[in-house]
């Protein structure tokens, strides 16, 4: 009864030692140390941390810290939390701890967090323009006789199914939001947008 009474002591999951080790876990797996980031998993576990909020946690991170750079770490977070929820302690442990390990392994990037924040922002400053009208939906007549969708070009009609036109509106034209980070994955995904849209949005 002692021992239970210190552990929750040291650790009040209400407290602000609840609130700087899971600030501790987070950092080191976007700091890409396995080690740190499993010995704050192990001290999360041990205090009795709801199995749920480490792994919704982890979830987020995979997207915030990682995001493109390797898509799978959100299907490996996103398995993580359903597979705790069915199995719970003590053997969830070894699920959280393979989830931790690997997102702290993983190249990052926070180019997918950055982009809808810029997005947001842009939304923010400029409200509510207007959809480009060959891009707008046109289920009706009167839609059609107002140019709604015209000279819409499907990209799956043209070679490598892409085909240039304009997108944004146009106080946004040649705006990018999504600026690809600096590692393996999205280099390439760089190198390809670059292809596609030459100089439009600087990549």
């Amino acid at each position: 009864m002692a021992i239970a009474q210190k552990r929750i002591a040291l650790y009040d999951k209400q407290g602000e030692q609840h609130y700087d080790i899971i600030s501790a876990f987070i950092k080191s797996i976007r700091g890409s140390d396995p080690n740190a980031a499993v010995y704050w998993l192990a001290r999360m576990i041990a205090g009795g941390e709801d199995v749920k909020f480490i792994a919704r946690r982890m979830v987020i991170l995979a997207s915030e810290d990682i995001g493109n750079a390797n898509p799978t770490a959100l299907v490996m977070a996103n398995a993580c939390f359903e597979a705790v929820n069915k199995i719970g302690y003590p053997e969830a442990r070894i699920i959280l701890s393979q989830c931790a390990t690997y997102l702290a392994a993983s190249a990052k990037s926070n180019a997918a967090y950055e982009a809808i924040d810029a997005a947001l922002a842009a939304v923010k400053s400029h409200g509510d323009l207007p959809v480009p009208l060959h891009i707008r939906n046109a289920p009706t007549r009167l839609m059609k006789e107002l140019n709604y969708g015209k000279d819409y070009k499907y990209a799956h009609a043209y070679n490598n199914n892409f085909v240039q036109q304009e997108f944004l509106p146009d106080k946004l034209s040649g705006t990018a939001f999504y600026n690809p980070g600096k590692n393996a994955r999205e280099d390439e995904l760089r190198k390809y947008l670059k292809n596609l849209w030459k100089e439009k949005y600087g990549y």
